[in-house]
């Protein structure tokens, strides 16, 4: 399997998770603080399958000017 990281509650009043991605990931795609991810869900057999995908910097600062 991969690497395992803990959920976190995002903030005292939300039903939102934070998690930590693993430096291999971050180093993978050269992530760096304030980079967007884009997160796809499928299921599987009963499996969880997420992609998680860099958003190209083009489209945050597109995105940014809106």
């Amino acid at each position: 399997m991969g690497e395992t990281t803990t959920l976190t509650k995002a903030a005292t009043k939300t039903t939102s998770l934070r998690t930590t991605v693993p430096a291999s990931i971050v180093r993978q795609f050269n992530l760096k603080d304030g980079d967007k991810l884009d997160w796809s869900l499928d299921i599987k057999n009963g499996k969880m399958i997420v992609l998680v995908q860099p958003v190209k910097k083009a489209e945050n600062k597109a995105e940014r000017h809106h």
